[in-house]
């Protein structure tokens, strides 16, 4: 299996190198050349989740330096349970915050750092330096996922005074190879900051350079895993194909569930739900694509004005007509996400993050039956926000817990790449 830009102008690269030069060299996303088809049988559901990813990634790794390892990557990277739990209402949800940042981007952070890690040349005196910007959750992920892991130095951009306290404190709570930086700026201006550290010649000078931003190739594989085996198993336990409602940012994990549907997994459509930020919903209201600047929201890991992603989206359904054919998005508000949230436990038996609250709300406006909602992070990294609309305290799990109670250290920086730069730098 090779993988090519979406822009078409740089050379096919087989999976690992895809993955350690994170964005392509023409600027463009890697993407896969093809991909493997499956049929319903396909899977033995009674199978554990790592055998199942195992079983799916195999013919992206075909050929390529981590095909024997493959096993081993999904063993170490998914330690954690993935519950497809009934709401009722003909409706489930998928809970993905379940892994140690209490996050669905742990999945991606953790299978990443494992092919890193297994990639290492042991000879290798520099480190590879890893970026990462992130509007809340990522960061954390890719922080936990590769702190302390030999070969590998790790700078995590992040809004300054743009993400949640819990979350914040996830951010900058690590030591040794991972250092926090808070930028001056939007979401919007770290991703841009990451992208020029990839156009910029001759940095690092030793060690080489990749991202672990949904960007990169495998931190996106894995999340087709988790929606091809949720598919699975919906139809096997209700008999119906299941639509899946997903909050969305910067669109990587809604590509994850393009990518499972692409694969012949009964995945029915894909309900996209953004929060103030429009650039995907209006795109599908009116066939233009205009990016903006990215509006700070409750849901905060959304706040994503020019969604990197559709990229990939774009370069999967070249025609607009076959992607509104199994796809739609809305647009949902602070004030509808603060009453979905309020609502929840009377209404679903449940209580839900901000992310998960936009997915909710457009569950609710779709009168068609057979639904998956899926849940991004745990409410309790939202504990500001959530706990006064429900009137009680949420239970932290033990796993975020032991995360809040470490010591922070953060370093403040513009949004430009020569402050990154230079600080990365000194801490050599």
């Amino acid at each position: 299996m090779k993988f090519v830009s979406t822009r078409g102008e740089a050379p096919a690269v087989s999976f690992s190198e895809a993955a350690l030069n994170g964005l392509a060299p023409d600027g463009g996303l890697y993407v896969p050349t093809e991909f493997p088809r499956f049929e319903p049988g396909d899977l033995d559901l009674s199978a554990p989740f790592p055998a199942l990813a195992a079983r799916i990634l195999a013919p992206f790794l075909a050929g390529d330096r981590l095909e024997s390892k493959l096993e081993k990557i999904c063993a170490q990277a998914f330690d954690f349970p993935m519950p497809l739990v009934p709401l009722g209402r003909e409706t489930a949800l998928l809970e993905l915050f379940h892994g140690p940042t209490a996050a669905f981007k742990d999945f991606g952070a953790r299978f990443l750092a494992a092919c890193f890690g297994a990639l290492r040349n042991e000879e290798q005196d520099a480190p590879l330096t890893v970026l990462v910007a992130t509007s809340g959750d990522t960061g954390a992920a890719v922080a936990s996922a590769f702190h302390r892991q030999a070969g590998a130095r790790v700078g995590v951009l992040f809004p300054k005074g743009g993400v949640a306290p819990r979350q914040e404190k996830q951010l900058t709570c690590w030591d040794d190879n991972v250092h926090s930086f808070a930028v001056r700026g939007t979401f919007d201006d770290c991703q841009r900051v990451v992208k020029q550290a990839f156009r910029r010649t001759g940095w690092p000078a030793s060690g080489g350079l990749s991202s672990a931003n949904s960007i990169n190739i495998g931190r996106l594989l894995p999340q087709a895993v988790y929606f091809a085996v949720a598919s699975s198993r919906y139809l096997h336990e209700n008999g119906e194909l299941a639509g899946f409602v997903v909050p969305s940012g910067n669109v990587g994990n809604s590509i994850g569930a393009f990518w499972a549907r692409q694969m012949g997994f009964p995945v029915r459509e894909i309900a996209m739900a953004a929060n103030a930020n429009r650039a995907v919903p209006d795109w599908f209201e009116t066939g233009r694509w205009e990016p903006r600047a990215s509006r700070p929201t409750l849901a905060n890991a959304m706040d994503v004005g020019d969604p990197s992603n559709m990229e990939r989206l774009f370069h999967l359904y070249p025609e607009r007509e076959s992607l509104l054919a199994v796809a739609r998005a809305l647009s949902v508000d602070d004030e509808t996400i603060r009453k979905v949230i309020a609502n929840g436990p009377q209404k679903w038996g449940r209580v839900f993050c901000p992310h998960t609250a936009t997915a909710i709300h457009l569950r609710e406006q779709l009168t068609s039956p057979h639904w998956v909602v899926v849940a991004t992070a745990h409410p309790a990294k939202f504990d500001g926000i959530v706990e006064p609309l429900i009137g009680r305290s949420v239970e932290v799990p033990p796993r975020l817990a032991d995360l809040l109670a470490r010591p922070s250290s953060v370093t403040v920086i513009e949004s430009d790449l020569d402050g990154l730069v230079a600080e990365l730098d000194r801490e050599v």
